[in-house]
């Protein structure tokens, strides 16, 4: 799929602006978010992306329309996104080897020296996001490392570059499904899984509908935002063990209730919460 690039600018520079310029984004179908490298004094720049076919002028429009702080100015610059070398990309701009505790290391195969770690990962993106870096990623692999996945089999919605699954195959699953509506995703993770010699990946291309098809599973995990998983967690459940674990993310702290309340009503019950920068990741148990 091909996307479009908004880069937002916010007068004057604020990050709780930032933070509630991207929850609304999200709400009307972005998908990813990178603060722009430039420091400035006067304002803020964020890089916003959405699949194409997705792009709702009149809806981005509203968002400036109706934005919680009247003393914010926002405007955008439309651009489409180029399908070019995201690995040169974040070379040159942002990508640096992430490390997780002492447990798990991710980087690309342009970085040299990187850390050892019980885990080693190697992603590649071939898009704007996808290397763990964001909040959300970092959270959901810090809870992957506090189950025990020996043995157990898991599916990951909305999968990106895998990142999530591959630390999985390594902490000891035996086999996993990713699924993504995203074709670039699709094919990124393939290439990421190759690069990470795991074969036992089944790399499929759909939303939350082809679910009803797949086996159960002792592990989903869904990093996506808080109206898919809301709409979509029902479905989650019925592919889910008894006693099965479910790790959400891709919110706000503040929309905890809202999750967990939906969360409770399916029979899960929550296990253990992180927070990183106002964004939530949940942990729940099936039963």
């Amino acid at each position: 799929m091909e996307y479009d690039e908004f880069i937002w600018k916010i007068v004057p520079k604020n990050p709780i602006a930032a933070d509630l310029l991207n929850d609304a984004l999200g709400e009307v179908g972005f998908e990813s978010f990178i603060d722009d490298e430039v420091q400035v004094e006067t304002h803020q720049l964020v890089h916003a992306f959405i699949q194409r076919d997705a792009v709702n002028i009149p809806a981005i429009d509203a968002v400036i329309a109706d934005f919680l702080l009247p003393d914010v100015t926002l405007s955008y610059k439309h651009l489409q996104a180029e399908q070019k070398d995201w690995n040169a990309e974040w070379e040159k701009n942002f990508f640096t080897p992430l490390v997780i505790g002492n447990q798990c290391v991710v980087h690309s195969t342009f970085h040299k020296d990187v850390p050892q770690s019980e885990y080693d990962i190697v992603i590649n993106p071939q898009m704007a996001f996808g290397t763990g870096h964001h909040a959300t990623t970092c959270m959901m692999l810090r809870h992957i490392l506090e189950i025990d996945l020996a043995g157990k089999k898991f599916l990951d919605m909305g999968c990106g570059t895998s990142i999530l699954g591959i630390l999985a195959m390594k902490c000891g699953a035996v086999s996993g499904v990713a699924i993504d509506i995203d074709t670039w995703c699709v094919n990124n993770s393939k290439d990421n899984l190759a690069l990470n010699d795991i074969t036992e990946i089944d790399v499929k291309l759909g939303d939350a509908s082809i679910l009803s098809g797949e086996a159960p599973v002792d592990l989903f995990l869904a990093n996506i935002n808080r109206n898919i998983l809301i709409n979509d967690m029902a479905k989650y459940v019925k592919v889910i063990r008894p006693g099965g674990h479910l790790l959400m993310s891709g919110f706000y702290e503040e929309d905890q209730k809202i999750i967990q309340d939906e969360a409770n009503r399916l029979g899960l019950r929550l296990e253990a919460k992180k927070v990183e920068d106002n964004w939530c990741a949940l942990h729940f148990i099936l039963g």
